[in-house]
């Protein structure tokens, strides 16, 4: 029998949420199962709902699950909100039971077993040792885990857990559950990552030596795991006074010849965006990433939404070239960070990731070991690769729209840069003919930069209907695909990550071979089908849109096809 069990586990902000949700997750890695976690919370550090809900499989798998076979309520509110999704045979721990709850309540009396184990902090561990005994967890699993996670925080700390485990265990260790299962020894197979850390290892595998930041949810992740790696890579992590001075602060380091990235969301990348054009102008590299919330304005400061899409394209004043990509999954986070400090290099453009907290948050089984280049190559330009450094032209006219990039105070050569329109040498000019050949000297980069873009990454592609998204709905789209083929739809899907300049001819390809296409989208416009149909002329049949701030689960997907596809 395949395992494929969902935990949700449910309470107010500083219970100790997400916590137990990750030691869940580690127990589950170390026994060799996959797991897919999603992190729901509100925008207070005390107080609110929030729940950490965690997929529990025998098989890779990429979305959360609708239905939740064991929930933990650590208080009355979250089995409330939640005991309409419990599947079949599903059961509830809770720590209070006042007789209006179902059968499927068990009684737990969290605080009076936390308090006996040492103290309201050790609340969670009780709750997490229950729970992995209704699922049938070998205890001593449970404590090899505690004690990779206490064990440096002294003997004391980890027999209070110890024993706090085993006090939750035996609460529960009588009580029939229909969905526990065989924990058979097995290797990990691989290793936990949300898309933050992605991220974070991915701007270090692309040679990134300074990140500027001013904290913004659900961007902030990323900057704490650079913080976390500082120390033993030559790396510089800086929080600035605010948005502004991030952009500038990377735009500085770059100038001087420094691989730098900033993260924010949509707020800060509005404030962003003056520095954004200055990159542009001065044609200065930089890594920006745009952990995307609803908005407008504060919006919801910890939800997830795909709005951004057109704003990163378009954003700042006139026209310039940039890359913008928009990774599905933490391995492709990883790799396209890693990608844009070398595109961004390459053709002297800004580079813009987009993820969402949906991405930046969720927790997942990473296979595939992340592997960093042996080597990185740099696109500077020294004395010796020139013929006269004195002559030397910072934005001399190619046929590549690519210039020779000296640094500053590096050589013989003179750097001169300004944010006004000028010269070949720098130096500013309004003549008409200097004018006109750096806005094309500029643009002659985007035949180029297309070459560069990667295809959207197809699945049954041959299909009467096409399924069509980007980013991070990839896993819930790839599962809804194959649903609704076990159930005899012809049907597929297509996920775009590489969205600017747009892969036109790649997209054309794929959507010929379609009968039709429906958009699957996180905003309210169908963004992306909006673009398809402006680049490629196809247009979309429909669109299955959700933007509520929270994820989709697939079977949202297979209900939105079924009102097209009969």
């Amino acid at each position: 029998m395949s395992i494929d069990i969902t935990v949700k586990i449910g309470g107010e902000a500083g219970q100790g949420i997400q916590t137990m949700g990750h030691m869940l997750a580690l127990v589950c890695r170390e026994a060799g199962l996959y797991l897919m976690a999603i992190n729901d919370f509100e925008s207070r550090i005390r107080g609110g709902h929030s729940f950490f809900q965690i997929r529990i499989c025998d098989k890779p798998v990429q979305a959360p699950h609708h239905k939740v076979h064991l929930l933990v309520a650590l208080n009355r509110e979250t089995y409330d909100l939640h005991k309409g999704q419990l599947a079949s045979g599903g059961r509830v721990i809770m720590d209070e039971i006042d007789g209006s709850g179902e059968g499927d309540l068990i009684a737990l009396p969290f605080s009076e077993l936390a308090k006996k184990a040492g103290g309201m902090i050790f609340a969670n561990t009780v709750a997490a040792g229950a729970c992995l005994a209704l699922l049938g967890t070998p205890f001593e699993l449970f404590k090899k885990v505690l004690s990779k996670q206490f064990g440096k925080k002294g003997a004391d700390v980890l027999e209070k857990n110890y024993y706090a485990a085993e006090l939750g265990y035996q609460v529960v260790k009588e009580v029939a559950f229909k969905w526990s299962f065989e924990w058979r020894a097995d290797k990990p197979k691989g290793a936990l990552m949300d898309g933050s850390k992605a991220i974070a290892l991915g701007a270090l595998a692309g040679d990134c030596r300074l990140a500027a930041f001013y904290p913004m949810s659900p961007a902030t992740g990323i900057m704490t795991h650079l913080s976390l790696l500082s120390d033993r890579f030559p790396l510089i992590v800086e929080q600035v006074e605010d948005e502004i001075a991030a952009v500038n602060a990377i735009i500085g380091a770059s100038f001087a010849g420094t691989r730098a990235m900033t993260s924010t969301s949509g707020g800060g990348f509005c404030l962003m965006t003056e520095g954004l054009g200055l990159a542009g102008i001065t044609e200065t590299p930089i890594v920006i990433v745009n952990a995307q919330r609803p908005g407008p304005a504060t919006g919801l400061p910890t939800r997830t939404a795909q709005g951004d899409l057109h704003f990163v394209i378009r954003a700042s004043q006139d026209e310039f070239p940039r890359f913008v990509f928009a990774p599905g999954m933490p391995d492709e986070a990883y790799e396209i960070t890693s990608r844009a400090f070398h595109l961004s290099e390459k053709y002297q453009v800004p580079a813009i990731i987009l993820i969402d907290q949906y991405l930046a948050d969720s927790m997942y089984i990473a296979q595939k070991p992340y592997v960093a280049p042996e080597r990185i190559e740099r696109f500077i330009a020294q004395d010796d690769d020139m013929e006269n450094p004195q002559q030397y032209k910072r934005f001399a006219v190619t046929s590549t729209g690519v210039s020779p990039r000296a640094l500053p105070c590096a050589g013989k050569a003179l750097v001169v840069i300004s944010s006004d329109e000028h010269r070949e040498d720098g130096h500013i000019s309004e003549a008409i003919p200097d004018r006109i050949a750096m806005v094309d000297k500029r643009n002659a980069k985007v035949p180029f930069m297309i070459k560069e873009m990667n295809p959207p990454k197809e699945y049954y592609g041959e299909s009467g209907t096409l399924l069509v998204g980007w980013g991070s709905t990839e896993g819930a789209v790839k599962e809804a695909v194959d649903r609704l083929r076990d159930e005899g739809s012809d049907i597929g899907c297509l996920n775009f990550v590489d969205l600017w300049p747009f892969p036109a001819d790649a997209a054309v390809d794929a959507l010929k071979k379609t009968k039709q296409f429906l958009m699957v989208e996180q905003n309210s416009t169908a963004q992306l089908g909006q673009l398809l149909r402006e680049q490629t002329g196809f247009v979309h049949s429909g669109a299955i849109l959700k933007y509520d701030g929270r994820p989709f689960y697939p079977n949202e997907i297979v209900d939105g096809v079924k009102k097209y596809v009969r």
